[in-house]
């Protein structure tokens, strides 16, 4: 009897594992060993996506930046008032959906590793420049008031709170800073 063809390993089941690894047992878990184990596979084929353990690291952190930034452009882009746009960002900070795990990891991560740290500050300095160029559209210009919404929201990330508690809190603290003008 023949044993069942395995599936072919992608570069993008491996980064997905690692995501999943991360969310779970943290960055000193995103090693070529565990992660074979967890794939249920040999170390043969995590060498074969990447040159080494940092490798991983580099792309599994590009690929966590162009998801935050994806989400941003697509907050910011949204049809409406610029008042409209900056709540729908905001919601979209307090509330990241499927990689809120990955973006608490991350930022764990961040704690002890420069480059996630590096990665962490990029995102973050975007995100708050969305922020304050959709304020300043709405004719609010202090700066603060940008990191304030901003820092609400990933506090909010890490409330047990439910996705539609969470984004009604930072919706009424939008409202909230948009009635200072």
């Amino acid at each position: 009897m023949t044993k069942p063809a395995r599936k072919r390993l992608r570069r993008e089941d491996w980064l997905a594992a690692a995501e999943a690894v991360l969310a779970e047992h943290g960055a000193e878990a995103l090693k070529a060993e565990p992660l074979a184990r967890h794939m249920q596979t040999t170390k043969g084929s995590f060498y074969w996506h990447f040159r080494d353990v940092p490798d991983l690291h580099a792309q599994l952190l590009t690929r966590w930046e162009a998801a935050a930034t994806a989400a941003t452009e697509a907050a910011i882009a949204e049809p409406g008032s610029a008042a409209a746009r900056l709540r729908a960002l905001a919601q979209a900070l307090a509330d990241p959906g499927p990689g809120r795990v990955t973006e608490a990891a991350i930022r764990a991560w961040a704690a002890t590793d420069a480059a996630a740290r590096d990665a962490v500050g990029r995102i973050d300095t975007a995100r708050r420049a969305a922020l304050q160029a959709l304020l300043q559209e709405t004719g609010i210009s202090n700066p603060e008031m940008a990191q304030i919404i901003h820092a609400a929201a990933l506090g909010m990330t890490l409330l047990d709170d439910t996705a539609a508690a969470r984004r009604a809190a930072i919706g009424s603290l939008v409202d909230l800073v948009l009635a200072l003008r």
